[in-house]
């Protein structure tokens, strides 16, 4: 089971990595934006195809060579999934590597040819867009929360049935593989940490709900579909993933209280469910996204301008600091989705002040 789910990352991280140049906007390329007319310059797209190249075809070797070294060698659970997980993290630093290399040069090729200095930089803002917006309101959320809050409270009914050690890890196999004494705080500690996760998952669809609407000056209708399908599919992913996990830590939770009421089998396919949804929703997400606005049948970009250039506010392309864009979040200019405003404070403690809670909860108990 363990071989099967690293198989199944390893081919969806793979495959993710590989796709990424041809899911963003067409106007932003290794995290360099371009004028219009030039997105489809032929160097451009040859940095496309050979970062696709690479990417792919060294994550395929790596995978086939993991396959067969565990087919053959028979290894122990924790070595295959260290060396399953050391493959992950090698896949994530090939695809940054390679990033970095074509970004310089993406960079130097625009100041080279001084893309854009004889066009005027606009700004178009659609007053009518957010009518348009699908994202899902906050209150949706308080659903899951008030399951986990339910949950909590029938623990605590339950308090004195629970066993001495608490599990607090679930292997690949769906049993408990580590524990941690009795308390009253170590018998909530999941529930505690899904509470955080799911007011977080609520602030950031609030906060993403408030961003701002970015229009492009050369194709303000393809651009427009574009950030309206990025937010109303990111706002029902980030809404599945937060209810799947409350489904599964609830379900887990109930097992702990009540001992036997699922049997091995589904202890094992559960979390298996729970991984291929997420992943099959992340395609999805991704090529929705990926592919909004394509068909808008809009005319020829518009002439003699083009969108205000960001550049100097996206450091190596990846990290955006304007502290005079009241957004929290914006979308990436590598990957589909978004990315937090690093001049905006709000953004620190929206992220950093859950996962510091369940720091402090999962030390404590």
């Amino acid at each position: 089971m363990a071989l099967t789910i690293l198989l199944i990352t390893l081919a969806f991280l793979a495959m993710t990595q590989t796709a990424i140049p041809y899911l963003v906007k067409q106007t932003v390329v290794f995290g360099v934006s371009i004028p219009e007319g030039e997105a489809k310059d032929d160097k451009l797209a040859a940095y496309k195809r050979t970062y696709s190249l690479l990417v792919f075809s060294l994550s395929a070797l790596a995978i086939v060579v993991f396959w067969i070294w565990t087919v053959s060698g028979n290894p122990a659970e924790g070595q295959l999934v260290l060396t399953g997980t050391a493959i992950q993290f090698g896949i994530i630093f090939l695809s940054m590597a390679l990033y970095f290399y074509f970004h310089g040069k993406t960079a130097k090729r625009k100041r080279t040819e001084k893309w854009g200095e004889d066009l005027k930089q606009v700004k178009i803002t659609d007053m009518s867009a957010r009518s348009k917006d699908e994202m899902l309101p906050w209150y949706v959320y308080l659903l899951p929360i008030a399951v986990t809050l339910g949950v909590m409270g029938y623990t605590a009914t339950q308090y004195g049935a629970l066993p001495e050690q608490i599990p607090t890890h679930w292997g690949a196999n769906g049993k408990p593989d580590a524990f941690t004494a009795k308390s009253p705080l170590s018998v909530i500690t999941p529930l505690i940490v899904l509470f955080c996760m799911q007011g977080m998952f609520l602030g950031i669809n609030e906060a993403t709900k408030r961003s701002g609407i970015k229009i492009s000056a050369s194709r303000p209708q393809a651009s427009t579909i574009r950030q309206l399908t990025l937010r109303k599919y990111s706002s029902w992913f980030m809404f599945l993933v937060c209810v799947l996990m409350t489904m599964l830590l609830a379900f887990l939770q109930l097992t702990t209280i009540h001992e036997g009421l699922a049997d091995d089998a589904v202890m094992m396919i559960l979390p298996v469910v729970f991984m291929l949804v997420v992943l099959i929703g992340s395609i999805v997400f991704a090529v929705k996204v990926g592919t909004a606005g394509h068909q808008a049948g809009e005319g020829p970009a518009a002439q003699g301008i083009r969108d205000y250039d960001e550049d100097d506010h996206w450091k190596v392309g990846l990290f955006y600091f304007n502290k005079n864009d009241p957004s929290i979040f914006v979308e990436k200019r590598f990957g589909v989705g978004w990315t937090i405003n690093f001049a905006n404070p709000k953004g620190y403690f929206l992220i950093f002040g859950p996962l510091l809670i369940i720091l402090l909860v999962s030390y404590s108990s």
